[in-house]
């Protein structure tokens, strides 16, 4: 009787030309990635945010979630590349984008509003509203972009969304995001309340706010967060974390910023 080896090696022959290694796990690669320009969270992410793949930024409101992607983006603009933010909720304040360092100029904003797409294939010309909701704007518009290359990130904020409808977005949509992003080096990063990606996520780093410190009782100075690696894909060989690595990291409120300036 034949060892395990032995058979083993006779499949992967009958396989290789159609499933090279069938057998074999593929090993991990490194990533290229850009950073966020917070140094705490690029030591956490080893390096920064990866290029080609999704990244899910999750947490609840005042968790930093917002402000990781818009120094993210801050850094992209500043070399001049273009990128998008896909509003689903149309909350993204541009002046503290603009606070942040964002080029504007170099940021297409994709607001998502509620409204009625008339069908005009019904006889003799009638129209019936179809409604069209903010997070099928998003995600159609998500998908468009991504096809279409050219943007060097794209930020699908679905911060505001509330998790069920989050997580009734099909996997195959994730799938088709996460191949379109590869093929157009493109970095996905997804706000949630919660991660919605699962396997089509490359990273996914999970927000909470720990402290807020004030300036003389009544004046708040600077914001605490509390940022966890839950996982990630594609990671250097040379990491052996057992657990998942915690950071946190402060994030100076604009007053606070400019007084110092």
């Amino acid at each position: 009787m034949p060892s395990s080896a032995t058979l083993r090696q006779q499949i992967e022959t009958a396989f290789q030309h159609r499933y090279p290694s069938a057998l074999t796990p593929s090993p991990k690669t490194i990533r290229d990635v850009f950073p966020t320009g917070i140094d705490r969270i690029d030591e956490l992410l080893n390096g920064g945010i990866p290029v080609g793949a999704i990244t899910e930024l999750t947490g609840p409101a005042s968790s930093g979630r917002t402000s990781i992607a818009l120094s993210a983006l801050a850094q992209r603009t500043h070399e001049g590349s273009v990128c998008a933010w896909i509003d689903a909720r149309d909350s993204l304040d541009p002046e503290s984008a603009a606070s942040t360092g964002v080029a504007l100029n170099h940021l297409l904003w994709v607001r998502c509003n509620e409204r009625a797409k008339p069908d005009r294939s019904q006889p003799n010309g009638t129209r019936i509203a179809q409604s069209w909701t903010r997070l099928d704007q998003a995600l159609r518009a998500t998908d468009l972009l991504l096809q279409s290359g050219g943007f060097s990130a794209i930020v699908l904020d679905l911060a505001d969304e509330a998790i069920e409808h989050g997580r009734r977005i099909p996997l195959a949509t994730w799938f088709r995001y996460r191949q379109a992003a590869d093929r157009t080096r493109c970095s996905l990063v997804v706000l949630g309340k919660a991660p919605y990606a699962q396997s089509s996520a490359a990273v996914v780093v999970e927000c909470s706010p720990a402290a807020v410190n004030s300036v003389y009782g009544t004046v708040i100075g600077d914001f605490c967060y509390r940022v966890q690696r839950k996982r990630e894909r594609f990671s250097p060989i040379t990491s052996i974390d057992r657990k998942p690595p915690t950071s946190t990291w402060t994030a100076q409120t604009a007053w606070e910023a400019e007084k110092r300036a």
